[in-house]
């Protein structure tokens, strides 16, 4: 090993050292046997599974149509996101088995996982998803209830008497 004697031949040492540390990561299509993507979303205490693979469009959740189980048009806006970015609107049909939480919470699941089958089936779509939050999930969380207290933090109403 030569000694190194400044800063220079310090980066000429590290420069010529492996070069695969440097390269970003290659996703590749992860698809199961029946040509579907698949990924689990969470936020809150929502978890969706779910499925994707070419189609005309149809979302079902939980055996259900979209609109049937998400009434309100902010949930299916949510819900929609990922597709509008992607520009893939009515390109695949999506399956979705979501539990837990509330209706807000697991339409941000099912964005969430969504956005992650996309990426496993298009790998190219990473970044423009990656870009706008999809990817990364929302880790808040409800704060549990301490003893002595009414809620988390909301302590009992004081009375001198």
């Amino acid at each position: 090993m030569a000694t190194l004697q400044s800063l220079a031949d310090l980066n000429r040492a590290n420069t010529g050292a492996d070069d695969s540390a440097n390269e970003a990561p290659v996703h590749v299509q992860k698809l199961d046997a029946q040509g579907r993507a698949y990924a689990t979303g969470k936020r809150k205490d929502a978890v969706a599974r779910v499925w994707i693979k070419p189609g005309n469009g149809t979302v079902t959740i939980n055996k259900r149509p979209v609109e049937t189980y998400f009434a309100r048009p902010v949930l299916r806006m949510i819900l929609r996101q990922p597709l509008e970015i992607a520009g893939r609107v009515d390109q695949y049909d999506i399956t979705v088995t979501v539990a837990g939480g509330g209706l807000s919470g697991q339409a941000g699941a099912v964005r969430h996982g969504l956005s992650k089958a996309l990426t496993y089936y298009e790998p190219e779509l990473r970044a423009p998803l990656k870009r706008e939050g999809f990817l990364t999930r929302d880790a808040r969380v409800v704060e549990r209830k301490k003893y002595g207290r009414k809620k988390a933090r909301r302590s009992f109403q004081f009375s001198k008497r």
